[in-house]
């Protein structure tokens, strides 16, 4: 019994069945300012925010709710890129996705690209970006069983591509009246989805239909640099799915010259965590990083069984071009 709610608890997260549940379909990051192209197609990267670094490449692997065992488990590949010669500032880049819940899971491949009005994107601009790609959603049909036995029976994996598009607008600006040496205010809105898709899949009873929703994000925050290289960041991630409460994650993380970050965060959704990470590369120039960083995530939600906690572990190199 206790492995059919689990796996009935996976789906309705996955495939946004109309209850509270609904809330997220697509990936959670718990250091979700690495990852932040990803979720706005048209958002500078957080290397080119904190150390100039036009050229940023990464890495995630992500283990949430370990007490389930058909828990979300979720692999991204990322990669950006800024021109910086001041006639055509372009941001380009994409990423690869991959993210399992019990039977059902989606990869995806997006390309990415946005133009950056700016006379100097080293100070200010404002940002409109695209991502394109396709993503296959695959479902193992003959491991289902939502209350009895034989409520739905197919045989076998199924599987379907369809193109996903994705639209975002950014802006930041430097700021002087911000600790010792200023800092930049940023935010932006973005569709990672904005395709809906209503996918059928074939049963041996006949079809069955799953949906998937646009999900709308805001991000927000502030990069305050003081002496000797330390900087304070706070920032907001909202989330907004149709029919389902939204989502606000706020979150501060604090840079020590040491190249040692620390970060904490809690979120509406009745969850609390802690990161911390290392910059390994030269302190004094930042002219170019290797970081690695880890998450922790515990829900206190009093909805349900407790799920346990959540893992995710991120390197990334970033340089200056």
């Amino acid at each position: 019994m206790r492995a059919i709610q689990l796996l009935a608890t996976t789906l309705l997260l996955f495939f946004g069945v109309q209850t509270i549940l609904q809330a997220q379909q697509l990936s959670l990051f718990t250091q979700y300012r690495e990852q932040n192209t990803v979720i706005n197609p048209a958002a500078m990267s957080s290397d080119f925010l904190a150390f100039g670094h036009n050229a940023s490449f990464g890495a995630s692997y992500r283990v949430q709710w370990t007490d389930y065992a058909n828990a979300p488990r979720t692999q991204l590949l990322r990669g950006e890129y800024l021109t910086t010669d001041y006639s055509t500032n372009m941001l380009f880049g994409g990423h690869l996705i991959n993210d399992q819940t019990g039977p059902t899971g989606f990869t995806g491949i997006y390309g990415r690209m946005a133009g950056v009005i700016s006379g100097d994107p080293e100070y200010s601009g404002i940002s409109l970006g695209i991502s394109a790609g396709a993503v296959q959603y695959s479902i193992r049909t003959d491991e289902l069983r939502l209350k009895d036995e034989g409520d739905i029976s197919a045989a076998g994996d199924q599987s379907q591509v369809h193109p996903d598009v994705g639209f975002g607008v950014y802006a930041y600006t430097y700021v002087n009246a911000l600790g010792r040496d200023g800092g930049y205010l940023y935010g932006g809105v973005s569709v990672p989805q904005v395709i809906g898709l209503d996918l059928t899949f074939q049963d041996d009873t006949g079809d069955f239909s799953l949906k998937r929703v646009q999900h709308i994000y805001g991000q927000f925050g502030l990069i305050s640099f003081f002496n000797d290289e330390n900087f304070i960041e706070p920032s907001v991630w909202v989330k907004y799915v149709p029919n389902a409460p939204i989502n606000v994650d706020v979150n501060v993380r604090y840079q020590f010259a040491q190249n040692l970050w620390i970060g904490t965060g809690v979120s509406t959704a009745k969850n609390a965590h802690v990161e911390a990470g290392l910059l390994l590369g030269d302190s004094e120039s930042y002219s170019r990083n290797l970081k690695i960083g880890y998450g922790f995530d515990y829900s206190f939600s009093s909805f349900g069984p407790s799920a346990g906690a959540t893992h995710e572990v991120n390197i990334a190199f970033s340089f200056a071009n």
